[in-house]
């Protein structure tokens, strides 16, 4: 099933999610922390602490947003860190984080479908994706295009939102995703579509084995899941062949 951000537009997927993204890009990072209750950087911590092993120094940062899960990698030391989303607003945002940091030339921000990258095969060492491959229009064409892009040998690592699968956690997050987010989101991104569409492309999304699954389809062995804080987030890892 296909979950959409504006079910009443006839534009597809891919851009629809580029508009609503442009649409909430002012307010994206406070919103993100604030639903999240600042746990948001806990899980991109944790997701690096995956890479630490293999040093990548060639890193691409695919749905990038506003460069936060790039400037967490930052941790590896990497050579070049190049990120990548189909929002311009978003990585307007970002670009300005950017320079204010003085990290333009160490961390690259590029527009582009992270469906289709604009890169050889085998030219990163590590791949990221946060809370974006839940957004990809046909989501096992995008993991096999990360695959393709990755050296052999190389890894990657996806952090995304699942579905609590045990009480009390389970109930809480349903009702807090049901209830409480689409009203925040609403009132301070001024854009009620993206914070029920959130918590819907959730409840859709093929996370845990389903995910693994997937993972293993399209080229990627010793995957595995790692389910944080309840189950309301997923850290995926797994190594090109």
């Amino acid at each position: 099933m296909t979950v959409l951000p504006y079910k009443e537009q006839a534009a597809g997927k891919k851009e629809q999610v580029a508009t609503m993204f442009n649409n909430i890009s002012p307010k994206y990072d406070l919103l993100n922390h604030l639903l999240s209750f600042g746990i948001d950087i806990y899980w991109r911590k944790q997701a690096i602490k995956q890479l630490r092993a293999t040093k990548p120094k060639q890193i691409l940062d695919i749905a990038t947003g506003t460069g936060d899960f790039a400037l967490e990698a930052l941790a590896l030391n990497p050579d070049k860190i190049i990120g990548v989303d189909i929002s311009e607003g978003m990585l307007e945002v970002g670009k300005q984080k950017m320079q204010k940091l003085g990290l333009s030339d160490k961390i690259e921000m590029r527009l582009g479908d992270s469906e289709k990258l604009l890169f050889d095969e085998n030219t990163f060492d590590a791949a990221i994706v946060a809370f974006g491959v839940r957004n990809f229009e046909n989501l096992e064409k995008g993991l096999s295009d990360i695959n393709r892009v990755l050296k052999k040998g190389g890894i990657a690592v996806v952090l995304e939102f699942s579905n609590p699968r045990s009480f009390p956690m389970k109930q809480l997050y349903g009702f807090y995703s049901r209830y409480i987010l689409p009203a925040i989101g609403k009132l301070i991104s001024r854009d009620s579509a993206a914070y029920t569409y959130l918590p819907d492309s959730v409840k859709a999304f093929p996370d845990g084995e389903n995910f693994l699954k997937i993972y293993e389809k399209v080229g990627f062995s010793d995957v595995k899941w790692l389910p944080m804080t309840g189950g309301i987030c997923s850290i995926y890892v797994g190594t090109k062949k």
